[in-house]
């Protein structure tokens, strides 16, 4: 079946708009969340309302992936939207923690059908020697979401009530809904009969939640080396085994084994894998350094952090317009060099390093991932057949997931045992009467408030030292620790096949 221009162009819009609501819920929580826990209480649960989300949403993208390539794209993007709408008026009339963590959970659900959906629906109404500008313009939602999400959330809060940050996605929700609806037509066909691999999807989800759980705790509430952490490892690995062997015997498997024999689909989602990896442990760490050790503002901070997602959508929507053109792996070793370079000189960062300098750097890691992220996304997308377009899509969007999580888990270890030895030194010194009232009061646990450029400025020399050699120390292992895994993405890069290949079963 044919689209015609005018329904493509509705369902560009349409679909872009889905995927902004979805990529600005993650932002605009934050700045919520403060407020949110003055009204409802439940301090405790804090993480969880983010953790919630996350889980559930790298859960469901390889779900929605599969099914899309069985059921009409229609039909599942609606459901999707309607999922994040509903769930969205839930959140914002949660009366305690436990039930704005439930919705955020269905949230979550409805935001990985939507992120999983709108690429393979973008990439069905696109002709295909123009898929790459198409999918290009998904990274430039990304980065508009990343501008005005944080600020929207501060502003809705300031004047309105922090349930409108939920709320405000139910009228552009519709619209998405309603576009979908009216204008979006399968153009692939899909199967008459259907066979969902119901025990595949149980330990895919089994290894996804064990692995992300195991990243997400371990290093920060429980020792990388307790029986909890390991227990989640080893629960992990044992569901992947299971979910291999299901998968031979799959009459239609959810994630074909076989795909990861062919080099586009598993040097691609395994490049995008260590770009995400990098780029998203400088999402997390980077601020620390800039705040931390140098002593600036917040304002800098967010100056500098906003350079990384500019430089990423930037780079992927002038990519866009060319690739196609000049071929996916040449860019995808191009940008795989940024990404490395860009990591590279922050090995050079010193107390002193302008913040100009830091924010052009940023800028041009961000370039790299987004030269990467969009390369690779076309890499395996053209190694598998058009019937295989939702799995090859949500595998390399998962891939991107899963990279940020482990990299933030590893990486938020280093910056743990930094932090844990500077408590050990302040608390057998005599500096600890030196701490601030407000630090002495809430008691050391309270270590992260020693970031705070005003608190530093009324530390004695030395517990400053401490502090910023600290901060310098578990940042430093960061950054050493991106730049190696960005070389490796350029090594996968050059393993890319450099021609379309189609393979059928």
């Amino acid at each position: 079946m044919t689209i015609s221009p005018k329904q493509r162009l509705a369902v560009i819009i349409a679909a872009l708009l889905a995927l902004f609501l979805g990529a600005m819920d993650a932002l605009v929580v934050s700045a919520a969340m403060p407020t949110i826990v003055a009204e409802v209480g439940g301090l405790h649960l804090y993480s969880w309302v983010y953790s919630s989300y996350f889980l559930a949403r790298a859960v469901s993208l390889p779900i929605f992936g599969k099914l899309a390539d069985l059921y009409k794209n229609r039909n599942l993007l609606m459901a999707a939207i309607g999922l994040f709408i509903m769930s969205s008026v839930a959140a914002g009339c949660a009366f305690d923690m436990i039930a704005l963590i439930i919705a955020r959970a269905f949230q979550g659900i409805g935001a990985g059908g939507i992120f999983a959906l709108v690429y393979v629906v973008l990439a069905d109404v696109s002709p295909p020697r123009s898929r790459g500008r198409t999918l290009s313009f998904a990274s430039s939602v990304w980065g508009i979401a990343s501008v005005l999400g944080p600020t929207l959330g501060g502003f809705v809060v300031t004047y309105f009530s922090w349930r409108w940050i939920f709320f405000i996605n139910i009228p552009l929700g519709l619209i998405s809904f309603w576009g979908i609806g009216a204008y979006l037509v399968d153009v692939r066909s899909k199967k008459d009969k259907v066979s969902m691999d119901f025990a595949g999807v149980a330990s895919l989800s089994a290894a996804i939640l064990a692995l992300l759980f195991a990243f997400l705790l371990g290093g920060r509430n429980y020792a990388w080396g307790s029986s909890l952490i390991i227990g989640l490892l080893i629960l992990s690995v044992a569901s992947i085994i299971a979910f291999s062997a299901i998968e031979h015997r799959a009459k239609d498997p959810i994630l074909s084994i076989e795909f990861f024999r062919l080099r586009g689909f598993s040097t691609g989602n395994a490049a995008v894998f260590l770009s995400s990896f990098a780029i998203f442990s400088m999402f997390a760490f980077a601020p620390l350094f800039i705040q931390g050790a140098q002593g600036r503002s917040p304002m800098e901070v967010g100056v500098a952090m906003l350079s990384l997602s500019r430089g990423w959508s930037l780079g992927s929507l002038v990519l866009g317009q060319f690739v196609d053109r000049i071929g996916r792996k040449g860019t995808a070793v191009a940008g795989a060099v940024c990404l490395t370079a860009g990591c590279a000189v922050t090995l050079t960062f010193t107390l002193t390093t302008p913040i100009y300098y830091i924010f052009f750097n940023f800028f041009v890691i961000g370039i790299g991932m987004g030269w990467v992220a969009l390369s690779t996304l076309l890499v395996v997308q053209s190694c598998l057949d058009e019937k295989d377009l939702g799995v090859a899509t949500s595998s390399n969007q998962f891939a991107r997931t899963l990279g940020g999580a482990v990299g933030v888990g590893i990486c938020g270890s280093f910056i743990a045992a930094r932090f844990s030895s500077l408590f050990e030194s302040v608390r057998t010194s005599d500096l600890m009467r030196h701490l601030p009232d407000r630090m002495s009061d809430a008691g050391f646990g309270q270590i992260e408030r020693l970031l705070d450029p005003g608190a530093q400025a009324t530390m004695p020399d030395a517990l400053r030292h401490m502090v910023q050699d600290a901060v310098m120390g578990g940042v430093g292992g960061v950054f050493w620790t991106v730049t190696v895994v960005a070389g490796i993405c350029i090594l996968l890069c050059l393993l890319m096949p450099g021609e379309k290949k189609k393979t059928k079963y």
